[in-house]
């Protein structure tokens, strides 16, 4: 029989510990969104509910249904186009460098470090001048462009590990610049598209402050409805729980699907051969 250290034992126990404590949040979740209104109080807050109250999850998703119907639009869409944009950046900046390239790739990635409360005012500015404020069209644009420096950063990196080989075989072909992408570069490129897509479809689909202040009600996304459900005097705390538990479902799910793929992803190219 295998037999464990006082080390051993003490570290496991931490991180279970640590793991009780990282879960609570979830259980309270869980627990309040199966309950009636009734049975909500702060004193039996970590009770289990004496009766089962499935019903929260059907009102839930029958008051958020357009706003989730706005987020699969807007978080399908914004994904798509800034990963394909990155994915052409990165092949740029990697493979067909061009005199001041380096420089204008750095000042590019000041766009990662940029908080989104500096840019707000400027952005309403700007959408409102392009009148594309107030709906899917103007959010979209603004997550695509600010989701653009990450994403080619990342394919950057990435395309930085394809030999400079295959290219040259291939311009000796009489391959060109888009054929050389859709032929050699994009079939290489599985990694590197479910790390950036995985990444942005979790910061636009939980992304809040520009939902709240560019769109108007009907286009709202999943967290500004999640947050106008729990609004008011009197609220039925099982139904935002029930709601924060459908909207954070999409992204569970895909890790949970998709998770070692990301991780494959950001490890590919890390170790060289």
């Amino acid at each position: 029989m295998k037999r464990f250290s006082f080390g051993t034992i003490f570290l496991y126990s931490a991180l279970l510990l640590l793991a009780a404590l990282y879960l609570l949040p979830a259980y309270l979740t869980v627990v309040t969104a199966l309950k009636l209104p009734p049975d909500i109080s702060l004193p039996n807050a970590w009770e289990i509910p004496p009766v089962v109250n499935y019903a929260s999850f059907g009102d839930a998703l029958t008051l958020l249904k357009p706003n989730i119907i706005n987020s699969v639009i807007l978080t399908v869409t914004a994904t798509f186009l800034s990963t394909m944009l990155g994915s052409l950046n990165g092949y740029v900046f990697s493979k067909w460098k061009f005199p001041g390239s380096e420089i204008i790739f750095t000042m590019f990635l000041f766009g990662m470090f940029i908080p989104y409360q500096v840019i707000l005012i400027p952005l309403f500015q700007t959408l409102r001048a392009m009148h594309l404020y107030g709906g899917l069209p103007g959010l979209i644009l603004a997550h695509v462009v600010y989701g653009l420096p990450i994403t080619s950063l990342i394919f950057r990196n990435f395309y930085a590990q394809i030999p400079d080989s295959l290219m040259e075989s291939a311009s000796l072909d009489g391959a060109g610049f888009f054929s050389i992408y859709t032929k050699i570069i994009f079939p290489l490129s599985i990694p590197g598209f479910v790390v950036t897509s995985l990444w942005q479809f979790t910061q636009v689909w939980n992304e809040f402050l520009w939902g709240i202040c560019l769109t108007r009600h009907i286009d709202n996304p999943i967290t500004v409805g999640l947050a106008q459900l729990a609004g008011g005097q009197a609220v039925s705390w099982n139904l935002p729980m029930a709601g924060s538990i459908l909207a954070a479902l999409p992204v569970l799910l895909i890790y949970i699907v998709l998770g070692r793929y990301f991780i494959r992803g950001l490890l590919a190219g890390s170790v060289k051969e």
